[in-house]
């Protein structure tokens, strides 16, 4: 969830030369992973038997590179046969390999469903983007002059309560422990306002918080059953969900984190992720998020003019990066990015080609400064869309 500094080089090794490294499994497909349909011609499949072949090799090595246990990869296109597959391991003790069907934590991605609910809220006059949150929520620093679409697009300068000393030591000495918003709220609510509402960007827990207790007040129902009942049912999500605590379904994979009091390597699999509640607790699998991916990205739940809304994304100060209403769009994939102890995630559309990633692994150890996700994603985009290359490098100064 976006809470810690760079990890260093001697803890990444230590990952890659445990018992069970990435690379040293083969990949194992999907039922059909690569089986084309009938309209697909005979060179247009051996073209994507190719790309299949070259996607096995660059994200197997750049899941070794850095130090990746498991992952999982999805990767649908238009007229092209389906890429899915999973690499390396789902638990380091006793070897079980990844599967493709293992549910995940998915940290930030969350934030797509916490907003997609409030902006199904604005659909229906409930709420409106402009309302002030001290309409909502009360004691919010200066909330009078924070709005819903501040909150959304993260410019409400209000201080992320991730970035608290005290906060931070808690998590770490305590990983089981069980958080409420409020106490979460009340930590950031310790801090000055860091700048005027809607005068820049800044990426903050403290905003989504905010606006999973909106939706509760105005729904009248506990988070979890407005997104049950206003998106993932009605989406046929049957494997997507905001845990009440630790709860995590089998099968699942194990995740490891080094965001332990002493940078050790610890089994984060049921670190209780209440502390993100709406920003970062929820729980998705592969085929869920392939869905998930185009209905987010395309607008399916919301009008278009509420989706229009949503997609006026602004920049975030990194290069080829905007965000718009609690979604991102990185050199033009539109979606959203997800980390927490344990786990990574990534589920963008590019609607350029109407092509679909979806990418899990079960480590949020990050490698030479960046998360394991995002080197993946650029890795995977240099292969299926060189044009539209995720967390391009060559962009940055």
């Amino acid at each position: 969830m976006d809470i810690r500094m760079g990890r260093t080089a001697l803890l990444r090794i230590a990952m890659v030369v445990s018992a069970c490294v990435a690379a040293s499994l083969p990949p194992i497909a999907a039922p059909a992973a690569a089986v084309p349909s009938s309209r697909t011609s005979a060179t247009a499949s051996q073209q994507w038997d190719a790309t299949a072949a070259e996607l096995d090799r660059v994200i197997q090595r750049t899941a070794a590179d850095a130090g990746v246990p498991g992952v999982i990869v999805g990767v649908w296109k238009p007229g092209k046969p389906r890429y899915v597959r999973a690499f390396g391991v789902a638990d380091k003790i006793d070897c079980e390999p990844m599967r493709t069907d293992l549910n995940m934590r998915i940290g930030s991605e969350t934030k797509t469903f916490t907003v997609t609910a409030m902006l199904q809220l604005v659909d229906r006059g409930k709420v409106g983007l402009d309302d002030p949150i001290s309409r909502y929520v009360d004691g919010v620093p200066d909330g009078e002059h924070i709005t819903l679409r501040q909150l959304a697009e993260m410019r409400s300068g209000l201080f992320p309560y991730t970035k608290d000393a005290d906060f931070q030591h808690l998590l770490t000495t305590q990983p089981h422990r069980q958080w409420a918003p409020e106490e979460l709220l009340r930590i950031a609510f310790e801090h000055a306002n860091q700048f005027p509402p809607g005068t820049q960007f800044d990426y903050s827990n403290t905003n989504t918080v905010l606006l999973g207790l909106v939706v509760e007040k105005v729904t009248h129902r506990p988070l979890q059953v407005a997104i049950r009942d206003l998106i993932t049912r009605p989406s046929g999500l049957d494997h997507t969900f905001l845990p009440k605590a630790a709860e995590f379904p089998q099968p699942h994979a194990h995740g490891y984190t080094d965001f332990t009091p002493d940078g050790t390597v610890a089994d984060a699999t049921d670190f209780n992720p209440s502390w993100a509640w709406a920003a970062g607790a929820m729980i998705s699998d592969l085929d869920d998020l392939r869905s998930w991916a185009v209905n987010v990205a395309t607008g399916r739940l919301l009008t278009p003019h509420t989706q229009q809304e949503r997609l006026d994304a602004q920049p975030t100060g990194a290069p080829g990066d905007f965000y718009g209403l609690g979604i991102d769009i990185n050199h033009g994939w539109i979606g959203h990015a997800g980390s927490l102890p344990g786990y990574q995630s990534l589920t963008v559309y590019l609607p350029a080609s109407k092509a679909t990633m979806v990418i899990l692994l079960n480590t949020d150890i990050s490698s030479n400064g960046e998360n394991p996700s995002t080197l993946l994603g650029r890795a995977i985009t240099q292969v299926i869309s060189p044009g539209n290359v995720y967390g391009d490098a060559s962009d940055q100064n």
